[in-house]
């Protein structure tokens, strides 16, 4: 199992929410889940910008995440995301 961590500052709420609509979809064609998302991250320690959403992802292995995130298939569902803000995704390992 590994995991990825995505932060997202929104400037189109809108766009957020039609792709949330689809993104548990996309991560399943890689065998990838939502195992956390939120809208109330909070810093515990140092000073970490906090984001508007946050969210833990996970997949079996670093391959199911690198085609998840490079399937041609879900380049306007990638594009869609990252037109709802900035988008940063951390994979953890």
């Amino acid at each position: 199992m590994i995991y990825a961590y995505a932060s997202l500052t929104i400037t189109n709420p809108a766009a957020l929410a039609e792709y949330r609509e689809k993104a548990a979809a996309a991560l399943a064609q890689h065998g990838g889940k939502i195992e956390t998302a939120t809208a109330d991250a909070r810093a515990i320690d140092g000073a970490p910008v906090i984001p508007d959403a946050a969210a833990l992802l996970s997949f079996p292995d670093k391959d199911a995440a690198l085609g998840w995130i490079n399937d041609p298939s879900l380049a306007d569902l990638h594009a869609l995301r990252r037109s709802a803000g900035a988008s940063d995704i951390v994979l953890l390992g």
